[in-house]
């Protein structure tokens, strides 16, 4: 069973160099990734997790004194401090992603892997993954759904998403170089413009991931209430339905 699942790359910093993030405090960054790991081994103890740090943190120590059973393979570096604190968070997670893939065991043993940001976890994540298409799936934000508005396909949630390793050192991997410039550019609209350039068909997931804990941005829990979770449903319902997006889901 453990070989059929793909590794869970969770993506950290610990000391921040983004500024802008609510959540700077080293403690609770720490604790509230542990909780997130606790989280992902109650969805499944196959689960193999690779937790890579990009301010040089090491998780070894903290985990093998809280999960001494369990195999966590744990990755640092230092990002560049200097572009991370210019372009925010999106670009020291697209060095952090970049960097696992060229040093992690788990991730060279799999063809694909899931990516979560540290200090969350996905509740349905079996559910996800049985839309599984061998390239890449990621949930996409679009705004005006419930408005008289054009609905417009505004950005892609880079919190969690599945994906091919080929794919992604193909496609992915240099994304986050586009953060910033004139435009702003965040790394979840960098993903954004990769998508509709290359034209990709059915990489949007059929279901809305249940993505739970503590985003850094915030620093508060999301909150994942039965009211939001049946507005996520009836989006989701409406933008497959929509002509001009359709061909982005499976």
């Amino acid at each position: 069973m453990k070989s059929n699942l793909p590794p869970i790359l969770l993506t950290s910093c610990v000391v921040v160099s983004d500024h802008s993030v609510s959540l700077k405090d080293e403690n609770s960054r720490i604790r509230l990734t542990i909780e997130s790991i606790e989280k992902w081994l109650a969805i499944s103890s196959d689960l193999r997790l690779v937790i890579c740090d990009g301010s040089n943190f090491n998780f070894s120590r903290i985990i093998l004194e809280k999960f001494p059973e369990v195999n966590i393979e744990c990755l640092f570096f230092e990002n560049n401090k200097e572009l991370v604190g210019l372009y925010g968070k999106g670009y020291g997670e697209g060095e952090i992603v970049k960097y696992a893939l060229l040093n992690s065991v788990y991730l060279k043993e799999s063809d694909f892997f899931a990516k979560c940001t540290a200090k969350l976890w996905v509740e349905n994540f079996f559910e996800c993954l049985k839309c599984w298409n061998g390239t890449f799936l990621c949930k996409g934000y679009f705004s005006n759904v419930f408005s008289f508005k054009k609905t417009q396909f505004s950005y892609v949630d880079t919190r969690f998403y599945l994906v091919n390793k080929s794919f992604y050192l193909k496609n992915l991997v240099s994304a986050y170089l586009n953060v910033g410039g004139e435009q702003g550019l965040s790394l979840e609209h960098c993903f954004r413009d990769v998508i509709l350039k290359e034209k990709y068909k059915k990489i949007m997931f059929n279901v809305p991931p249940v993505i739970c804990g503590v985003g850094g941005g915030s620093g508060t829990y999301y909150k994942n209430n039965l009211k939001r979770r049946i507005k996520e449903v009836i989006r989701l319902w409406i933008v497959r339905r929509n002509k001009s997006f359709n061909f982005l889901f499976t």
